[in-house]
């Protein structure tokens, strides 16, 4: 049965669809199965890989309002191994739209329990905002991975994201774990991204990744390709980054 892990922050700007992305893809490149759920509206996942998003028949929105088959909104990548269920803009409106479904916590969840066996690895890329699809997305998850920002105000609403997750696993989800905190855009030049590391360990310790995901521009430039860095440069700091961000998971999950 798959892993299901959500990639959540509720600030924007922190890495987690370049964390989800890379991370799936290099998962793949290790002989995993992977499945990358792109629940943002902003749909950049999506469109980082290439995909039309203007022009999809089926997303999960419609997996979420329409009740299709998921398996229909499913499409290949150009990494064998790695498949995405698409966003679009609409999912926006699936927040409002939710409300009027029974158990609507937990759509997501029986969405994914159809796929599941399908792959080695389920990541989900969430919205930076704990509204009723991120809900959805840790109610489905058995683990969640924390992208942290090496910057200012980095640590600033880590707090909150904690306590909906004490709630979600209170109240819809006791399976739900922090797989760890990540930290990405990492210059160890500058005081302040140390100053982070530190304060991280510091109040998290085991739970942050050892794998820190550095600053660097072909890891910014590949998403404009439509592809994942570890085909735009295979060779860049940010590709070897998250190879062995996916060798400490896979490596975990040994233990």
């Amino acid at each position: 049965m798959g892993k299901i892990i959500a990639l959540a922050n509720q600030k924007g700007g922190v890495g987690k669809t370049t964390s989800t992305v890379n991370l799936a893809a290099s998962l793949a490149v290790l002989g995993k199965k992977v499945l990358i759920v792109d629940a943002d509206p902003q749909a950049n996942a999506s469109s980082g890989l290439g995909i039309d998003i203007k022009n999809l028949e089926n997303t999960i929105y419609e997996c979420l309002i329409d009740g299709i088959d998921p398996h229909t909104a499913i499409l290949d990548t150009e990494i064998a191994g790695m498949k995405i269920l698409p966003s679009h803009i609409d999912l926006v409106g699936a927040e409002i739209e939710l409300l009027k479904i029974e158990n609507r916590e937990k759509v997501l969840a029986n969405i994914l329990s159809q796929l599941r066996g399908d792959y080695d690895y389920i990541l989900i890329d969430c919205s930076p905002s704990l509204g009723l699809i991120t809900v959805n997305a840790l109610t489905a998850a058995e683990k969640t991975i924390i992208p942290v920002q090496a910057e200012y105000y980095a640590l600033e609403g880590i707090g909150k994201l904690l306590n909906t997750i004490k709630i979600i696993k209170s109240k819809l989800n006791p399976s739900l774990e922090i797989e760890g905190f990540l930290l990405t855009m990492f210059d160890s030049r500058l005081r302040l991204s140390n100053q982070v590391y530190d304060e991280l360990k510091k109040h998290f310790e085991t739970l942050v990744f050892e794998t820190i995901i550095q600053r660097n521009t072909r890891l910014s430039e590949a998403p404009s390709y439509g592809k994942p860095v570890i085909l735009y440069d295979a060779e860049s700091k940010g590709s070897q980054n998250y190879l062995q961000l996916a060798e400490e998971l896979i490596k975990r999950e040994q233990k």
